[in-house]
């Protein structure tokens, strides 16, 4: 047997068994294991490969938004042990500046929202620092999108199991329409990934994603700036009253410390 050792057809012949072995216990303890282990190192590569453009985006970034190139907002993880959601702070690059009235009132969206904004969120480059949150455990590549804690507050008990699982940085969802889809179709397509995690669907969602990240599809709901939050749409859609909306954004604030 030492020709498996000596002979370059030999040592292919290891190559590819190691493969086929590292794709079997991939496949098996996906969920366990090597969800995790993949999101280290895919989340690792691309920042050392994409690291050009950060540099590039923070520096143009710093100058469109006449400061601080980066925005972070706390939102709704992975379940802790006591069963409630671990907050976490999300970082994305800022496409909205700080621009404010002269009752120091920060303007509407519209107004905030720039061309370089807009250039962001059209090519989802927006979401790369996000590559971060993945690589320090808050997040994961592929999973139910993190939503807004002043979301969080409006979902059934139901809608919450999303949050069993690590957020991701693209989902089932975002393949299936995006921000061109209801809130309700949003949480189903959460639920539905949920129960059947695998590391070929994994895989499915990531070339999914690319493909609508180069088409720059389904960005924003469709007549709008910014996607509207769910509790908005749970009120303007007319499934809860204004006492209920006032008492669910009460319990965010509390939950934020704000």
């Amino acid at each position: 047997m030492e020709w498996l050792y000596t002979t370059w057809y030999g040592i292919l012949i290891i190559c590819l068994v190691s493969i086929m072995v590292l794709f079997i216990l991939s496949a098996l303890l996906y969920r366990q294991f090597f969800k995790r282990f993949y999101d280290i190192l895919l989340s690792f590569i691309a920042i050392v490969i994409l690291s050009p453009i950060f540099i590039i985006l923070m520096i143009v970034g710093a100058i469109a938004m006449k400061g601080n190139p980066f925005f972070t907002q706390k939102r709704p993880g992975k379940k802790k042990k006591d069963g409630n959601e671990r907050i976490f702070k999300l970082i994305k690059f800022r496409t909205m500046s700080n621009k404010k009235d002269l009752n120091g009132n920060l303007l509407p969206d519209d107004q905030r929202l720039n061309k370089y904004g807009k250039f962001l969120r059209s090519t989802s480059l927006d979401e790369l620092p996000e590559l971060f949150n993945i690589l320090i455990g808050s997040m994961s590549l592929i999973g139910p999108r993190p939503q807004l804690v002043r979301d969080m507050v409006f979902m059934t008990e139901e809608q919450r199991h999303r949050h069993d699982v690590r957020p991701g940085l693209s989902g089932l969802a975002q393949v299936n329409g995006r921000n061109n889809i209801t809130w309700e179709q949003k949480f189903e397509y959460d639920l539905d990934y949920i129960k059947k995690i695998s590391l070929l669907g994994d895989i499915k969602l990531i070339f999914k994603t690319l493909f609508k990240v180069f088409r720059r599809a389904d960005t924003v709901r469709e007549g709008t700036v910014s996607d509207i939050d769910f509790g908005d749409w749970l009120l303007q859609t007319g499934k809860i009253n204004q006492d209920d909306y006032k008492n669910r954004q009460i319990d965010a604030s509390r939950i934020l410390g704000v």
